[in-house]
């Protein structure tokens, strides 16, 4: 319809504007949109998740838990391009601050599906998982200002 309106007005001059603008422009999604996605996505990652975990004692439960954790944490992590778009959220996952937060939050991904499905190790492969856990909430507490902090001085004063 945009570019019925534009050929009928005369401006059809798409060429000059760059092909992410175009690709922006024509996959906007309203805000309500944007948060009902989230919500989907993040939720059907968390269940993934959980599932993942009652299914570990089946036959072959190992290799199930970890391709539905690891699917359910990629997918939640995967949520927050619904909020702020993915071109942003790459950009924001590999900043100077979280670079190597999200380094290790991708190896551990890796790790416990090899250690799952490659090793079929049940030791290293829920080890894994714990780490993919804390991995994770440490990715996640670089969006909260001085989060990180607030967790590194109760980590030493519970040791010390």
């Amino acid at each position: 319809m945009d570019k019925l309106k534009r050929a009928l007005s005369g401006d059809e001059d798409d060429e000059d504007r760059g092909i992410i603008t175009q690709i922006s422009d024509a996959s906007t999604l309203s805000w309500s949109t944007r948060i009902k996605l989230f919500a989907l996505c993040f939720i059907l990652g968390a269940t993934l998740s959980i599932l993942g975990s009652c299914l570990i004692f089946l036959h072959n439960g190992l290799t199930i838990f970890a391709i539905l954790y690891t699917l359910g944490n990629i997918l939640s992590l995967a949520s927050t391009c619904f909020l702020m778009g993915p071109c942003n959220q790459i950009k924001k996952m590999f900043a100077k601050t979280r670079v190597i937060a999200t380094l290790l939050v991708l190896v551990m991904f890796v790790l416990t599906l090899v250690c799952a499905i490659a090793l079929r190790n049940t030791a290293l492969s829920i080890v894994c998982c714990v780490v993919q856990f804390l991995a994770l909430t440490w990715y996640s507490l670089s969006y909260i200002p001085y989060a990180r902090d607030v967790v590194k001085k109760c980590f030493s004063s519970c040791v010390e």
